[in-house]
């Protein structure tokens, strides 16, 4: 596995708050855990392991404010065709997992779902701009 994709699924994890990945391709695994003591695989002799710092995740309260990122760099799209009404508004309350909007990337389209339930606070997403994997589209609280 290349050691770019391993700092990617590492970012991944980060952001998302998951405890633990573990990925498979082939013969080769990796598995990213977020937890203060990180074991290592050491059955398998293709495997790869590689934990980011432990860190305690910072404890989400009904008026925490989360960021949700773009996962991909792209091109954003908040409503699903031009002339249609966007996915979400400020103020909306949203569900886990409701369309947030989508990002075009290598000629792909991804719909980026909420990763909580709560209120939009901030849209930072513009339609038709371009974005960096990591940069704030919504602010949910």
């Amino acid at each position: 596995m290349d050691l770019r994709k391993i700092k990617k699924l590492i970012e991944l994890v980060e952001e998302s708050g998951v405890t633990e990945l573990e990925v498979s391709s082939g013969d080769e695994s990796i598995r990213i855990s977020m937890a203060a003591t990180a074991t290592m695989p050491t059955t398998a002799p293709l495997t790869q392991a590689a934990s980011a710092p432990a860190s305690a995740p910072p404890a989400v309260t009904a008026t925490a404010v989360s960021q949700q990122k773009a996962p991909m760099a792209g091109v954003v799209y908040v409503a699903p065709s031009p002339d249609a009404e966007p996915f979400v508004a400020l103020g909306q309350v949203v569900n886990a997992g409701d369309v947030l909007c989508i990002i075009e990337s290598m000629k792909m389209m991804n719909e980026i779902t909420a990763k909580r339930s709560g209120t939009i606070t901030e849209v930072y997403a513009v339609n038709g701009e371009a974005v960096a994997t990591g940069e704030p589209l919504f602010a949910i609280s």
